[in-house]
């Protein structure tokens, strides 16, 4: 299995990157994992509705050049449907078993995806009706895939 994470804008947090660079070597076991890291647009506090599409419409035509034409795609939405671990779990196991060996993950900047992103995408996950921040979303998905593949092992996780 293939699993990729397009996400935009950079990671500065150096805790954030070893709680990631922690769950990404736990996940060799079970998963070749890259992340795909995507600038951001420079934006104003403020911004039109207009601005906010053209900078949406940029990063998403950004983040579709790296999308694998044979992918899976899972957009990170707070729209999108939310799933127990358990539920992602067996997300993940089905598609395996249905041949999908690529799945991407997508997370969008601060302003959140494209509608062209959004049409791509196979499915859109939300992990809570609250806002995070990309940054840390990053490390919450990638703990969240390696406790999906220890759950479908059958191995121990916290719960």
């Amino acid at each position: 299995m293939n699993i990729t994470i397009i996400t935009v804008g950079k990671l500065k947090e150096k805790y954030l990157k070893q709680g990631i660079d922690e769950y990404m070597k736990r996940m060799s076991a079970y998963a070749k994992m890259e992340i795909i890291e995507l600038p951001d647009e420079k934006a104003p506090e403020t911004l039109s509705e207009t601005e906010m599409l053209q900078i949406k419409e940029k990063e998403g035509q950004r983040i579709l050049t790296k999308v694998n034409p044979d992918a899976h795609v899972i957009a990170l939405a707070i729209e999108g449907k939310m799933k127990t671990s358990e539920e992602l779990a067996d997300t993940l196991d089905k598609l395996a078993t249905y041949g999908k060996s690529k799945i991407t993950f997508i997370i969008g900047g601060s302003l959140g995806l494209s509608k062209e992103v959004m049409k791509r995408a196979d499915e859109a996950l939300s992990f809570s009706k609250m806002t995070f921040p990309h940054q840390l979303m990053r490390l919450i998905l990638v703990e969240q895939v390696y406790r999906a593949y220890r759950i479908n092992r059958g191995e121990p996780y916290h719960k």
